[in-house]
């Protein structure tokens, strides 16, 4: 009797063991499927981080990139070379900066008629400004996607045409033994014509964090367009704030209605009207 007692005792031991292994151990394979068919912080954020392949840079987009700022850099070393060698370094290094401003003046002016002429006239089938005429449109539709896309991808275009024009206008310059004012005064145009699409790209980034370091900075200062004087451009029917450099010409062609005046000229010589005058985004 003693003996049934002691192994009815040891069972039911044995049982109650058994159960709180079982419990204990439930919780555990729960968390661990969790594990396993729960995505990782890490990878959510790996997956999101994937760009597309058409916003990204290719090889040739880099190469005419790198050519264009090589030509930038060219000039650049012309114009210091021609200071150093000056009889009045002091005089001609004023006079290189104060012709750098004015070709930094000249490039956001030259930026905001190119980008009204775009905007507002031609089409796909344009001759050689078809695509862009064609993308400044969409831009107009989509205007975050430009932050998305890798620099390279952005500036390759206009580098390319740099790349070429840029060495040109300084061996016209030399060949003419012009001074290093005029050099600084290509070299600053060719730079912010060039860059001029990369800080359009900044201007419409809604968040600062993003931004390279000392942007956020020059944009409160007015060196370079912002986001709240550029989305002024981006209310229909597009007709102001074109200038995408600094934004610095943008009061005085607005404020004068000089694109106004320049669309009626247009429209009294050829009958066509500006797409700003339709209120639409019809390229064809």
């Amino acid at each position: 009797m003693h003996r049934r007692h002691t192994a009815l005792h040891v069972l039911k031991h044995r049982a109650q063991n058994s159960l709180m292994s079982s419990s204990a151990s439930a919780p555990l394979s729960q968390a661990e499927s969790a594990t396993r068919t729960t995505p990782t912080m890490s990878s959510t954020a790996a997956s999101n981080d994937v760009i597309p392949d058409e916003q990204r840079s290719t090889w040739p987009q880099r190469a005419w990139t790198l050519a264009g700022s090589a030509a930038i850099l060219a000039s650049f070393l012309t114009t210091a070379r021609l200071v150093g060698a000056s009889g009045s370094a002091g005089a001609d290094l004023l006079a290189a900066a104060m012709a750098a401003f004015a070709g930094y003046s000249l490039a956001d002016l030259a930026a905001g008629v190119y980008h009204w002429f775009i905007d507002n006239y031609g089409g796909a089938g344009t001759p050689i400004l078809g695509a862009q005429i064609v993308a400044f449109q969409d831009h107009h539709l989509h205007p975050s996607a430009i932050t998305r896309l890798e620099p390279c991808n952005n500036l390759h275009v206009v580098a390319g045409a740099v790349a070429v024009a840029l060495p040109a206008a300084g061996a016209a310059l030399s060949a003419a033994r012009a001074p290093a004012a005029a050099h600084a005064c290509a070299c600053a145009f060719a730079a912010c014509v060039m860059l001029s699409v990369q800080i359009h790209a900044w201007a419409h980034e809604r968040r600062p964090s993003r931004l390279p370091p000392g942007v956020a900075a020059l944009q409160a200062a007015g060196v370079l367009v912002s986001l709240p004087q550029h989305a002024e451009h981006h209310r229909p029917p597009y007709n102001t704030n074109y200038c995408t450099v600094s934004g610095m010409w943008n009061r005085v062609l607005d404020g004068c209605k000089v694109f106004e005046a320049l669309e009626k000229v247009i429209y009294l010589a050829t009958g066509v009207k500006p797409r700003s005058w339709r209120g639409d985004e019809d390229v064809k």
